[in-house]
């Protein structure tokens, strides 16, 4: 039996490295096992925001949206490489009718039962004054309104639409936000194992023995089930527990298409079906629709972006924007079912995005203990994190207090609005790089950007030119210090690259991959 920990982790997604990241910045022990990639399920296809999630306030969730709110400028100041303010316009539709059960809307339907069916301009001027009150806020604009006509951002829209609100939130790269996560967690002296399928876990001695399939086995005090969608998987197959929650699998998904509209804003629609829908820029030459939100009926790594919802999205979208959105234009999909607390709500839409922690101690009250972690959404991961160590403080007497608010992640060393300072001096001490090509290493690597280069007088100094810059010197970067071993780790998780990449380029980084990743 290898040396015991104080926490074993169960999942290498965002609520499993945040929580590995805080402990292991306690003083604590810690080892995390991700059956696949870090960030390759449900963590890697989010809508990439950070936000207080302005519809969650039709279903009265003032708490989550208040922690949401008051989380976004806290992230924002610890990663400025990967997530930046975005400015959101919600246009103001007279057409807009649709059936709705939440709270809120019955709550309108008595006061005003003219309005039914109509989400009326009082109700939202009133959700956009408690959006831009319930949290914090210091560094994000508030809400303004103005008549579309004339401006950029009314010019892809169709005519009927005259008015808008504007707010902010905020943009993150989800699939980087784990990684980086991931690797202040390990230079804490967390030791993260990827590709690694817990297959049993169970009670002895006070203590968890954790077995992997590959036969290798821990031991450690305490046993963390963060593995989002297989979280009941775990619990029942896994580590042979009784427990009464249940979680509600729901299937969100994404299409990316060439851009459709020319400005940097995000555009927020209320669709006819009471739901709502981002239209957001993505990756400079793109722009990313979503999400759906339906029940997911099978297993959690079956989830595709269906046909039906491809269509869906391309129909919303298009009955705002004045030219019409089709299946052919869709670029890329993507999809990835959300772990939600089943709070027994009617529907997909309505369930809880807040997140609950369920602490088991055995039938003794006394056992081992093992924390389950139901739900959650992205913005608030580092909260979470935080709650989880709280509930688990008596059983980690040796722990520190909280710590993250106030630290950045690994290249997130440099002021809020400093990007553009950083990428000048980056391309002053590398005069090869384009715009560009500077402008995309800060926002992934940020300061480390400068490391990743040391040295390069030239393009060639950094080795094989693999397409849409990227080089062999930021491949390697990944494999020794990322944990990426295939393709897709490197052009659809570490990056995005994949987006601008040939087949026979992909190609050529599998078998760079492949190389490397047995070197190592």
């Amino acid at each position: 039996m290898r040396d015991a920990t104080d926490l074993f982790i169960i999942g290498g997604g965002i609520n499993g490295c945040g929580i590995a990241r805080d402990a292991a910045g306690r003083g604590l022990s810690v080892r995390l096992a991700e059956q696949g990639d870090l960030a390759s399920a449900t963590s890697s296809a989010s809508t990439k925001l950070f936000h207080g999630g302005l519809r969650y306030l039709e279903f009265l969730e003032l708490r989550l949206v208040r922690e949401a709110l008051a989380e976004r400028e806290t992230l924002l100041r610890a990663m400025p490489h990967i997530s930046w303010p975005m400015r959101f316009v919600l246009p103001l539709d007279p057409q807009m009718r649709f059936e709705s059960h939440t709270p809120v809307s019955r709550i309108m339907q008595t006061l005003m039962p003219w309005e039914r069916g109509h989400r009326p301009n009082l109700m939202i001027r009133a959700g956009l004054f408690l959006y831009d009150h319930l949290g914090k806020r210091s560094i994000l604009r508030g809400t303004e309104s103005y008549r579309l006509t004339g401006r950029p951002e009314g010019e892809p829209l169709q005519p009927r639409l005259q008015r808008a609100y504007e707010y902010s939130d905020c943009w993150v790269d989800d699939a980087r936000l784990v990684v980086l996560n991931a690797r202040d967690a390990a230079a804490r002296g967390a030791d993260i194992i990827t590709r690694a399928r817990v297959t049993e876990a169970r009670r002895e001695d006070g203590m968890w023995r954790v077995r992997l399939a590959d036969g290798r086995s821990f031991a450690a005090r305490v046993l963390v089930n963060a593995a989002g969608p297989w979280v009941g998987d775990v619990i029942r197959d896994v580590a042979h527990l009784s427990s009464r929650e249940r979680i509600r699998l729901v299937r969100g998904s994404h299409v990316v298409t060439r851009r459709l509209f020319d400005h940097d804003k995000a555009y927020f629609f209320q669709g006819g079906d009471g739901r709502i829908m981002f239209a957001i820029p993505y990756e400079r030459d793109f722009t990313l629709l979503g999400t759906t939100d339906v029940d997911h009926p099978g297993p959690p790594g079956s989830a595709e972006c269906t046909p039906a919802e491809v269509d869906y999205l391309c129909r919303f979208a298009s009955t705002y924007l004045r030219k019409p959105v089709t299946p052919d234009q869709v670029v890329w999909t993507y999809s990835g079912v959300r772990p939600l607390y089943d709070d027994g709500a009617s529907s997909a839409t309505a369930a809880t995005r807040d997140y609950v922690l369920s602490l088991d101690t055995g039938e003794t009250g006394a056992d081992a203990p093992c924390l389950n972690v139901f739900g959650g959404k992205i913005t608030t991961y580092r909260r979470l994190a935080e709650a989880a160590l709280t509930k688990l403080s008596p059983h980690a007497p040796g722990a520190g207090p909280a710590w993250t608010a106030g630290a950045p992640l690994p290249g997130g060393d440099f002021a809020v609005d400093g990007v553009p300072e950083l990428v000048a001096r980056l391309r002053a001490d590398h005069p090869f790089l384009t715009d560009e090509w500077a402008g995309r290493l800060v926002r992934a690597y940020g300061t480390q950007a400068a490391d990743m280069l040391a040295g390069a007088t030239s393009a060639a100094d950094l080795g094989r030119d693999f397409g849409a810059t990227l080089t062999q010197t930021e491949l390697n970067w990944m494999v020794s210090r990322e944990w990426a071993v295939t393709a897709e780790d490197a052009l659809w998780r570490r990056s995005k690259l994949g987006l601008r990449m040939t087949p026979a380029q992909v190609a050529a980084v599998e078998e760079h991959m492949a190389r490397a990743t047995k070197a190592a």
